[in-house]
């Protein structure tokens, strides 16, 4: 782990036991966030995204078959934590989790300023009245009126719901932020508003970001680097301008080929076939069935190859022998 580098993940993996068998949600996933860095993890819907972000936050169902490897934040490892110190010396302190549906994550009887100030009463001993002072700075931060404080979650908006939500993760200033699709239930001019804030939160306070979303435009906005996640799998680690203009895995040019442009002389172009299950995942490379570069090789599991210094691509046909 170099200085520069907050998390580092190695050989992450999450399944799940279900009534029809095992789900390898998360199977073997390894990547690194660098301090005041953007990492956006995309990848279709089904693909292990949010299955990520709960390993990483340990919020995890009580199905939970397997978590396994190595989570490191600024040299603690996560994993090895105990339920109670991970709750109380990470969990919103060091990092903090905004939930795909902000209703989901505020309680609809309690108002929201009492929510956001949870972590600073409960985890950190502070008295109400200096914990509602930093609520009402967070709360100028993110763009809500302090007037909000006040009222209960069915009373805001969806982009206000959001915001609030962001707020409740950033008030006790944690190091890392996870967003799950933050703006996924939210109109276009909604989603550029929250969009901007990040980046200017990403600025001013210098938080490190993992961003994940399956919508292409939404991530160009934010990301520094690409995780691109395909069936419980990355598949490729790019930075965001070589991942945008110069997609490598054929997964990643595909999906750059379906995305629907202001000026372009060809249509999106669809990508055709379907992931393949979770509950018994192929051997071989798990993009293969649908893959226009398909070869023998692809049989076998491919290994990450090194395309750089920071980018890497789990495909045979950057290996040596391969054809390009």
């Amino acid at each position: 782990m170099s200085d520069r580098t907050l998390l580092e993940v190695e050989d992450l993996h999450l399944h799940y036991q279900t009534r029809r068998g095992v789900v390898r949600a998360v199977d073997g996933v390894s990547f690194d966030v660098r301090r005041n860095e953007a990492l956006v993890v995309l990848g279709e819907s089904g693909c292990g995204k949010s299955s990520l972000a709960k390993a990483l936050m340990r919020v995890l169902p009580r199905n939970v078959h397997q978590v396994s490897g190595r989570v490191t934040l600024d040299g603690t490892e996560l994993l090895a934590m105990s339920d109670e110190s991970f709750r109380r010396d990470v969990q919103w302190v060091r990092m903090a989790l905004v939930m795909q549906a902000s209703m989901n994550a505020l309680n609809p009887v309690v108002r929201v300023g009492e929510q956001v100030v949870e972590p600073l009463r409960v985890l950190r001993q502070w008295p109400r009245a200096r914990a509602m002072a930093r609520a009402v700075e967070v709360f100028e931060l993110v763009g809500v009126s302090t007037d909000f404080l006040q009222r209960y979650p069915l009373e805001l908006s969806g982009g206000m719901r959001q915001r609030v939500v962001l707020a409740m993760a950033l008030v006790a200033e944690p190091e890392l932020v996870i967003l799950d699709e933050p703006t996924s239930a939210l109109d276009v001019l909604t989603q550029a508003g929250i969009m901007n804030l990040l980046k200017r939160l990403k600025r001013e306070l210098g938080t490190s970001f993992i961003l994940i979303t399956h919508d292409v435009a939404t991530s160009s906005e934010l990301a520094d680097r690409v995780a691109l996640m395909y069936a419980g799998q990355i598949v490729e680690v790019a930075d965001a301008v070589q991942f945008f203009t110069e997609p490598a895995h054929p997964y990643s040019k595909m999906l750059m080929a379906s995305v629907p442009r202001l000026r372009q002389e060809h249509r999106p172009e669809p990508i055709l076939g379907q992931p393949p299950s979770l509950l018994e995942p192929p051997s071989g490379c798990r993009f293969a069935d649908r893959c226009p570069s398909c070869f023998k090789r692809c049989a076998q599991d491919p290994k990450f190859i090194r395309l750089g210094d920071r980018r890497r691509v789990r495909c045979w046909l950057y290996a040596e022998g391969g054809d390009r």
